[in-house]
């Protein structure tokens, strides 16, 4: 049976680094499905890859590995790592761009004091196994120092697609880079402190809280500078500024028919603040 195997990059499609590392994946395993998530991630941009494959993998069959490389730090001493995690299998630079995915339906631990902005190592979820992969023989013969994609991770995922273990491809590690910008804070009252993670194409803002960060579900939403008194069902449910759970199950801010980060000035990064009502 074929098994699956995913693409998440900032390559474009210009070049032909995409080529080379599908090239590399049928060489190993002739018989895997390769699937694009996107090869528009913006260049050297961790959390964009980060939130993209997060919103993506779980609509993927179990057994699939997920390929994700955005990875600035090429060539430095950054590990190479892949991860098992609830029938899933990620094969990535360890810098965060896994740590979203990681989180989804999890209890993220929260960010340390002083790192909202910056990665930090942080601990594998329940259930998860990572391994360094440091074992040559699951590599290309020839490693470049600029291009992992194809000489690193497109080869340990066409092992992994023909049943090589994870565990043969390297020693277990015990954590993994988290990102801070995606780790909310909850107040002992309730109050949610959380940032815009993402920006999509129709302007919507998408925050880094979920459901399970929410003590209840009546709550007001501070962004920006405007306040937003409850929940949408949907961005067609009433009028300007609304927030809403979004599809990928962050909540987000959006204007009915129009852009929320033009309209509130808002960018990746800046606060939000969710206040339980009731």
């Amino acid at each position: 049976m074929s098994c699956v195997i995913t693409l998440t990059t900032d390559f474009g499609y210009r070049d032909a680094y995409v080529a080379a590392m599908k090239g590399a994946i049928l060489s190993i395993e002739p018989s895997a499905t390769i699937v694009d998530i996107t090869h528009d991630v913006p260049p050297q941009d961790i959390l964009h890859g980060a939130f993209v494959l997060s919103a993506a993998f779980s609509y993927f069959p179990q057994g699939t590995v997920h390929v994700a490389v955005v990875d600035p730090g090429v060539g430095t001493d950054r590990l190479a790592i892949g991860v098992e995690w609830r029938g899933h299998r990620f094969v990535a630079p360890d810098n965060g761009v896994t740590s979203l995915a990681l989180a989804a339906g999890a209890d993220a631990p929260a960010s340390p004091a002083g790192a909202a902005h910056e990665a930090y190592d942080g601990p594998l979820p329940a259930g998860a196994v990572a391994h360094e992969l440091t074992d040559s023989r699951y590599h290309l013969a020839d490693v470049s120092s600029t291009f992992h994609g194809r000489d690193i991770f497109a080869p340990v995922a066409a092992h992994l697609a023909a049943g090589v273990p994870l565990s043969r491809m390297g020693p277990a590690v015990s954590s993994v880079r988290r990102l801070g910008l995606a780790s909310p804070s909850v107040d002992k009252d309730g109050t949610v402190r959380c940032a815009v993670i993402h920006v999509d194409g129709f302007g919507n803002l998408v925050t880094s809280a979920r459901r399970e960060h929410l003590s209840s579900g009546a709550c007001e939403v501070e962004v920006g500078g405007r306040r937003i008194a409850g929940l949408s069902r949907s961005y067609g449910d009433g009028e300007g500024v609304l927030a809403l759970w979004g599809s990928a199950g962050y909540l987000e801010v959006a204007v009915k028919n129009g852009n929320a980060a033009r309209t509130l000035g808002v960018s990746r990064g800046d606060e939000v603040v969710i206040t339980p009502c009731g």
